[in-house]
């Protein structure tokens, strides 16, 4: 699978890179998916280990744990990637997060993905647990409590008053809609233990970006990644671990609306 660099003397820098990086991330067997290539379509699977790993996977600016709560969320949005949701649910836990926060991201995506892409992502989930003897302890938060003022206070924590106003300009066509985000979305999404906000961001971002026809919502949540503390390199950083999962041109519509939310912070990206 490797290929010689041009003076013919081994594989490519960008490949051995990419190698060392998937081994790091998936462990000593994660090369047999590209190998499984050779017999079709060699030179996708090399692609796959320059360009995801060598080149995407090994940049600075996130870690590894960052990136993967990053492709989770890209795959389990995109809906039909169960190999590969599998697989990097799988490196999730190699590079240190445990069950029940991947179970937690995934929980995390139903605001903006929906209960049958959360659905089916649990059910790789299940699998790659059961296939690692992995035992999940659950997380399970006492209902009840006054959900509004929960979800109001998160809403204002993640979106500052933005994301109130969001919520008030619905008051005129779709007042419950508005209600559902704050005690959904934000009073039991949101408020749940298992992730910090930074992580919940990445996962957030993940997701809509692999989406694709999200920009106003990419823009409140790019806004948020901002308030909870991710750096303007992470944020873009974001987009480019992106790229392998969802594509180019959803990565650059997102480029454009972090141009927008960066110009109107006054943020010069470094």
């Amino acid at each position: 699978m490797a290929v010689a660099d041009s003076t013919d003397r081994g594989p490519s820098q960008r490949y051995v890179r990419g190698a060392a990086r998937m081994k790091q991330i998936a462990g000593e067997d994660a090369l047999a998916t590209v190998e499984a290539l050779e017999d079709i379509a060699p030179d996708l699977g090399r692609f796959v280990v320059e360009f995801a790993y060598g080149d995407v996977h090994a940049r600075p600016g996130l870690d590894v744990r960052q990136r993967q709560l990053v492709t989770i969320g890209a795959l389990a949005a995109a809906g039909d990637t169960a190999p590969q949701l599998r697989f990097h649910i799988g490196a999730a836990l190699h590079v240190g997060l445990d069950a029940a926060q991947v179970v937690e991201a995934l929980i995390h995506l139903v605001p903006f993905t929906g209960f049958p892409r959360t659905l089916n992502a649990l059910a790789a989930a299940r699998t790659v647990f059961e296939e690692r003897g992995v035992r999940v302890e659950p997380v399970e938060v006492e209902p009840g409590g006054d959900r509004y003022a929960r979800g109001e206070d998160k809403l204002r924590e993640v979106d500052g008053e933005h994301g109130i106003e969001v919520i008030e300009s619905l008051n005129d066509v779709a007042p419950d809609l508005g209600r559902y985000i704050v005690e959904f979305a934000f009073g039991d999404v949101y408020s749940r233990p298992g992730l910090d906000l930074r992580q919940r961001q990445l996962v957030t971002l993940g997701g809509l970006i692999a989406l694709g026809d999200t920009a106003p919502q990419q823009k409140v949540h790019f806004n948020a990644a901002l308030r909870v503390g991710l750096s303007p390199r992470q944020v873009i950083e974001t987009v480019i671990q992106a790229v392998p999962y969802t594509g180019f041109p959803r990565a650059l519509n997102a480029v454009g609306v972090v141009r927008e939310v960066f110009k109107e912070r006054g943020i010069r990206p470094a």
